[in-house]
């Protein structure tokens, strides 16, 4: 683990946290993909947060994809979202003293469809969301072997809980970004669905569908991590000010 990076449990679940150097202003819950942890063992990552005097939490959710959904990877009573809600976000508030609107959601891959999904749901809670080569369409996994297919009956099933559908037409929060390379050919047409959705809806938002860096790999998260940070601190710095 690098420097200033701990494992907690937080509620009988592994956690990584981040604490920067001096009293943070911000904090980050970011979500992992489903091949599991990935920022909190990554110079990169660790880097712009140190920078950015950033507390990042980053929970372990197993491939429940962060869904309302019992997984048996993460639990058998509770769902990966009602952890994030009434778990990581209470230990934030408990370890730094910060809340909603002083919280931004991160992920990549399956975590950033599902940092989607959150803001979607809770844009109040969330109202700054930055997500890097989201999973959007996680259904069209579904009947492949993976834990999707016991936690959901049909594809249709799992359809119904995708970020695209979570979307209120008048309710969504005020600072959206996402980013997908081209070359990812899995996730790259989920993300152009909801740009084109939200577009429709006259939705203010930000989206790169077009910087290729490796396609859907540790090279694009990469390569998209400064600009998703620097989003999400731009953010919460607005927020901040409308509290003033």
């Amino acid at each position: 683990m690098l420097e200033n990076w701990n494992r907690v449990i937080i509620a009988g679940k592994p956690a990584d946290v981040f604490d920067p150097p001096g009293r943070p202003r911000f904090a980050l819950l970011d979500l992992h993909p489903h091949t599991g942890p990935f920022v909190a063992g990554n110079a990169l990552f660790t880097s712009l947060f140190a920078h950015q005097g950033l507390a990042v939490l980053c929970p372990h959710g197993g491939e429940s994809w962060w869904t309302n959904r019992l997984c048996a990877s993460f639990d058998l009573v509770q769902s990966a979202e009602d952890y994030l809600l009434h778990h990581a976000m209470p230990f934030i508030h408990e370890r730094w003293g910060l809340s909603s609107p002083a919280v931004a959601l991160t992920g990549i891959g399956m975590g950033g469809q599902g940092a989607l999904c959150l803001a979607f749901k809770h844009p109040r809670l969330f109202p700054v969301v930055a997500a890097i080569a989201p999973a959007v369409e996680f259904h069209e996994r579904y009947g492949r072997g993976s834990p999707l297919d016991e936690m959901y009956t049909s594809k249709e099933q799992a359809r119904q809980d995708t970020a695209i559908l979570q979307l209120h037409p008048a309710h969504q929060p005020p600072h959206l970004f996402f980013c997908v390379d081209p070359w990812d050919r899995e996730w790259w047409r989920g993300s152009d669905r909801l740009h084109e959705k939200l577009n429709a809806l006259g939705v203010p938002h930000e989206a790169d569908l077009t910087t290729r860096a490796g396609g859907h790999s540790p090279a694009y998260f990469e390569a998209m991590a400064e600009r998703a940070v620097r989003f999400a601190v731009a953010g919460l710095a607005e927020q901040a000010k409308r509290l003033m």
